[in-house]
């Protein structure tokens, strides 16, 4: 339990040099855009006096170090600025971030579950028919794009003018499943297998080759040697054994599903973070810009220490690493 706990703590230890160095960063390269906040805000008609006002009065000429440690300060409050309109970003991404994190981890644990079955029977199925099926659908999946495969499947399946299919293609106001799981599902859908296919393909191919690998070693051929039954050997020692890399990649597959789902989300005009970049970028807002992606960087950080901490309860033995 102590070196559970030692473990625990080196992870908790780490993420505050992990936030400062993400904040740090992302705030250097938006202060260094062109883009004269004063102008953008009070438009180009502005004169010199207003423009100087609101410098001011926004603290924008203030040492770039000094600036770094109010919104500091502001972001360990919650607090991520306002827009050049004087609207909250914290408010913009309280609604946006939940809908974006629930495609996302909903696509990853789908994709997970089947890249689990598909990877575990190709593994056991070495180098006979249903592994080359599965190798050839893991290749399929991997080299599709999530933005083609989404645009298709709005052919397709969304309900778009002359077509037949009952899917939302372009959703005009996010519904959550609680208040009409009807309509959740008809807007998710899409979205949730776009993120689902090539994360599905990466991790598929993951999984054959870490079990494969494990099914090769010794320990195995010992157990079946000795009389204990295939199965129970995968199911209690290979596949827990093989399952710390997939897991590795895991992590990164659920902040590339973030990255991903914000592409997604722009093509079927769900209001979540790509609807805020998107507008951010399109009317210049560098404050819309930095709170979405240090709200991004920052979950990216938090889940890969959460798939960190998981390894121990799939694997005890790193508890001593």
């Amino acid at each position: 339990m102590s070196k559970l706990l030692h473990l625990i703590g080196r992870r908790i230890l780490a993420l505050p040099v992990m936030v400062l160095g993400v904040t740090l960063l992302v705030f250097l390269v938006m202060s260094l855009s062109n883009a004269d906040p004063a102008r953008l805000a009070l438009g180009e008609s502005a004169s010199a006096e207003a423009l100087e006002a609101y410098r001011q009065a926004h603290n924008l000429d203030d040492p770039l170090l000094k600036r770094y440690w109010d919104y500091l300060v502001g972001l360990v409050q919650g607090d991520l600025g306002e827009t050049f309109t004087g609207v909250p970003i914290s408010e913009m991404v309280g609604n946006a971030f939940p809908i974006t994190l629930q495609l996302a981890f909903i696509g990853i644990a789908i994709a997970a579950v089947v890249a689990t079955v598909l990877g575990v029977t190709a593994a056991l199925y070495r180098d006979r028919w249903p592994d080359q099926v599965i190798r050839i659908i893991s290749i399929v999946f991997l080299a599709t794009p999530s933005f083609w495969l989404a645009l298709l499947m709005i052919q397709w399946w969304g309900d778009i003018p002359g077509g037949t299919g009952s899917f939302a293609a372009v959703v005009t106001e996010w519904v959550g499943f609680t208040d009409d799981p009807g309509t959740y599902l008809r807007q998710a859908t899409l979205p949730i297998i776009a993120i689902v296919v090539p994360a599905a393909g990466s991790l598929t191919r993951v999984v054959r080759t870490s079990m494969v690998e494990e099914l090769d070693k010794d320990y195995v051929r010992t157990a079946i040697g000795a009389g204990i039954p295939k199965g129970e050997v995968v199911g209690r020692n290979v596949l827990r054994n093989a399952l710390i890399t997939p897991i590795t990649v895991l992590g990164l597959r659920i902040g590339y599903a973030m990255g991903g789902a914000v592409v997604i989300e722009m093509i079927f005009n769900i209001q979540g973070m790509g609807q805020l970049i998107f507008q951010g970028i399109t009317r210049n807002d560098v404050n819309i810009v930095q709170g979405v992606s240090i709200t991004i960087a920052l979950a990216f950080i938090v889940i890969n220490i959460l798939v960190d901490l998981l390894y121990v309860l799939v694997n005890p033995r790193i508890r001593s690493v």
